[in-house]
């Protein structure tokens, strides 16, 4: 096709453009879903159960992904601060994954099991009480009951897209979650992150 008439034809431009993109897009994309350290889970590596499903739900809600990221680089610098480089296979079961690239405060990939759950929740309530220094928000509306009643639908969607959930799991998830604080569930979530990667190492 003639170069003039693909930059003078908007429509045509258009089209190639699509169509270039297209092809461009599924031949970085589609290998991504056939090769093993994509897909496969690291060992150690489970679902979340409900208490931690739900914390990660409160975890985005609040949108500490806006300061925090979850994905630790293959540089020096970083593996000496926050430990292993993040690897694909700790990630399979995250619909969405949060690896982003904002650091206002800092990467929390390894952050399970680096401080207690006390000191997670006067975290949370009030940063300042544990880092002075700390321009973080205080979270102070979470010591509240989460919310249940929508958790069995959560973990049927999740399976759905390939996260291993039993009937059994899913029929008992609501029973987990009983006297659970959405501050419970946040902690739990976070002393999960990076655990399975560290056991194996």
């Amino acid at each position: 096709m003639n170069h003039e008439l693909v930059e003078k034809n908007l429509g045509w431009l258009i089209v190639l453009t699509i169509l270039t993109v297209s092809v461009g897009g599924l031949v970085e994309i589609v290998p991504l879903f056939f090769q093993k350290s994509t897909t496969t889970p690291v060992e150690g590596v489970k679902p979340y159960d409900p208490v931690r499903l739900v914390g990660r739900d409160i975890y985005i809600r609040e949108g500490c992904y806006n300061c925090h990221s979850q994905m630790i680089r293959p540089f020096r610098a970083e593996t000496e601060r926050y430990g292993h480089y993040s690897v694909a296979g700790e990630f399979v079961y995250d619909h969405p994954f949060q690896w982003g690239s904002k650091r206002t405060g800092p990467d929390l990939a390894r952050v399970g099991g680096r401080y207690s759950d006390d000191w997670h929740k006067v975290h949370l309530r009030n940063p300042r009480d544990v880092v002075p220094e700390s321009n973080m928000p205080a979270f102070t509306w979470l010591d509240r009951p989460v919310k249940s009643d929508d958790i069995e639908k959560k973990m049927s969607a999740l399976r759905t897209v390939g996260v291993p959930y039993t009937d059994a799991e899913i029929a008992g998830a609501r029973k987990q979650l009983e006297g659970v604080t959405e501050l419970d569930a946040l902690v739990a979530y976070l002393q999960g992150m990076g655990t399975a990667l560290k056991s194996v190492k």
